[in-house]
């Protein structure tokens, strides 16, 4: 196997949120998008760093260099939860196809060990290496954070028409996918919002979608790690609060739920 290195900064064993079954889940350090509300802000930058310890008056380096190997190995101490479950392995992140390569390499790895891959991403990459890297895939998370190009990389960063492209694409092909929006409250919380993003999903015939409403859960890594949390003090949101705004998706037939 390829020695085909990269920059981690967690493996949680037996996962059950971030796909079917029992999973092990590979956070990968690096992330192209700044989105304000990020749960994970340690996973923005490529480099290890430190960050100040929860429980104790320290601080900690998040962030390590992996082989694909080391990786490999340590998902396949759980082969017996998936084989019971019908888990496996999910890469996260940050952004996994910030390290294309090595993504690329644990994925194409774990499918000639027959275990069942699931990603996260944002589907921000060069359509070429999205279609490259998902033919590894069996099930993926993803999401569209606006419909406007314009708003979406004034608040994120980066500008969404790759991201559109490449979930199309996802949908085209009949790939298990779950596309997301997270709800943010004077981003794209409106009804008027709620339109335009189920006009484009009809457009692109893209017929189901969840919600995540907005929640504040890495409010304080961003203190760990000595940075500003841009969504201080904003209200969150919950799913009775989204039943309008659910409702414009449902009337346009895409079935969407929380």
């Amino acid at each position: 196997m390829e020695a085909t290195k990269g920059i981690i900064f967690n493996i949680q064993h037996f996962s059950i949120h971030d796909g079917p079954g029992i999973r092990t889940t590979v956070f990968l350090k690096g992330c192209p998008l700044r989105c304000p509300w990020c749960s994970n802000p340690e996973s923005q930058r490529m480099t290890p760093e430190k960050m100040k310890d929860a429980h104790r008056d320290k601080f900690t380096t998040v962030g390590e260099e992996k082989t694909v190997d080391e990786i490999i190995s340590e998902v396949l101490k759980d082969r017996d939860f998936y084989e019971e479950s019908g888990g496996g392995l999910t890469l996260s992140g940050g952004e996994i196809f910030a390290q294309f390569e090595f993504a690329k390499a644990i994925l194409k790895s774990a499918k000639e060990h027959n275990i069942h891959t699931a990603i996260e991403t944002t589907a921000f990459v060069e359509h070429e290496k999205f279609i490259d890297l998902i033919q590894y895939v069996d099930f993926i998370y993803t999401d569209l954070k606006h419909y406007d190009s314009i708003k979406h990389k004034k608040v994120t960063g980066v500008h969404n028409q790759l991201i559109v492209r490449n979930i199309h694409y996802a949908f085209s092909k009949n790939k298990t996918i779950v596309l997301r929006i997270p709800v943010i409250p004077d981003f794209n919380n409106s009804l008027a919002d709620a339109k335009e993003f189920a006009q484009l999903f009809n457009n692109l015939s893209i017929d189901q979608v969840q919600l995540l409403p907005f929640h504040q859960f890495g409010e304080n890594k961003y203190k760990l790690l000595n940075r500003k949390y841009g969504m201080e003090g904003v209200k969150a949101l919950h799913p009775e609060d989204l039943l309008e705004y659910q409702q414009v998706f449902l009337d346009h037939h895409i079935n969407c739920y929380f």
